[in-house]
């Protein structure tokens, strides 16, 4: 065989290898701890006709170390908006088993209220620290949050999942409309995510050194995406983010990663779903991405079935990280 075949062959079996595998499955060299985040909509609704071996399959792809799914329990019967009962719900009952499929042996469900608990699988321990469901009257955390810590190589994660109010209006409303005008949903949220934060990483004097990760379904916008919103800068849709950048020594990843290029992470033109890290978690970032692939991209279920989407309404966000930078603790 001559140069000019060898070369030929070659240059076709690595475009083959690229083709075949999602750029953003790559990881980075050096990289030692990636996490995958989705929100999947209804408890991956989507994937109950094939029992989930397609999602199994993307995420086999990723070979995340630690995945985070945001409304992780099975409410509707495939295909329909037919509520299931609570005796035929595969999840979240069984993401031992469907974790175990994509290679996790450890899987933890955060605190919640209702149908819509974040859950963590992963490859390593994960510890509980607490499950945060707020308090009543007037500090529900509707969708709750979970507070976890996994450990790798000596150096121990903090992950604090969350999902927060996604109405205009405030939990519990009497008078819907009047609570719509008045953007109590937004100042919801925002009581949410303080009550959060205080229960979490407001209890560590010295977080900034340390590792920690909040990310979650936040319903809102960032004041860091107003070049693209265009939204007065008072506008209520900012304040819950508002709070994260401005008391807390958080990082948004994805915005820092991508400066001026906007990363949608819905079905529309919006960003809402979050990635934070402290500055020492940061600093371990390698990559930080919102996957867009032919599996992820939202497709609106053919029936209009409510706000049905195939695979979900949302986009994954995966983020590499370099564990050796950070100091053992």
């Amino acid at each position: 065989m001559n140069l000019k075949r060898i070369l030929f062959c070659l240059t076709a079996f690595a475009a083959a290898i690229a083709t075949s595998v999602p750029c953003a499955a790559r990881r980075p060299s050096g990289s030692d701890l990636r996490l995958l985040y989705w929100n999947i909509q209804n408890g991956m609704w989507s994937g109950q006709d094939d029992n989930y071996d397609r999602f199994v399959e993307w995420v086999k792809e990723f070979d995340a170390d630690v995945c985070v799914w945001c409304e992780a329990q099975s409410i509707y019967r495939s295909g329909t908006a037919d509520r299931m009962p609570e005796a035929d719900r595969y999840l979240v009952g069984n993401w031992g088993e469907l974790a175990a499929r994509y290679g996790h042996k450890y899987w933890y469900v955060g605190g919640h209220r209702d149908n819509f608990p974040q859950v963590i699988t992963s490859k390593y321990p994960i510890e509980n620290v607490e499950r945060i469901v707020g308090e009543e009257p007037d500090s529900v955390v509707t969708h709750g949050a979970g507070w976890a810590r996994i450990a790798k190589n000596g150096r121990t994660v903090n992950i604090v999942t969350l999902h927060l109010w996604p109405q205009a209006y405030a939990y519990r409303a009497t008078d819907v409309a009047a609570s719509r005008d008045a953007h109590e949903g937004d100042r919801y949220r925002r009581m949410e995510i303080e009550y959060i934060c205080r229960h979490t990483i407001g209890t560590a004097p010295r977080a900034a050194e340390e590792l920690w990760v909040m990310l979650g379904d936040n319903n809102s916008w960032s004041r860091l995406d107003n070049w693209f919103y265009k939204c007065p800068e008072d506008d209520p849709r900012l304040l819950t983010q508002d709070y994260v950048l401005e008391h807390t020594p958080y990082v948004d990843v994805i915005a820092r990663q991508h400066p001026g290029r906007f990363q949608t992470t819905t079905h529309s033109e919006k960003r809402i779903d979050f990635v934070y890290c402290t500055p020492a978690l940061y600093d371990c970032v390698t990559r930080a991405e919102v996957v867009r692939d032919d599996y992820t991209e939202p497709v609106r279920d053919p029936k209009k079935l409510s706000n049905f989407w195939h695979p979900s309404d949302h986009r994954p966000i995966v983020v590499d990280f370099d564990l050796k930078k950070a100091k053992k603790q």
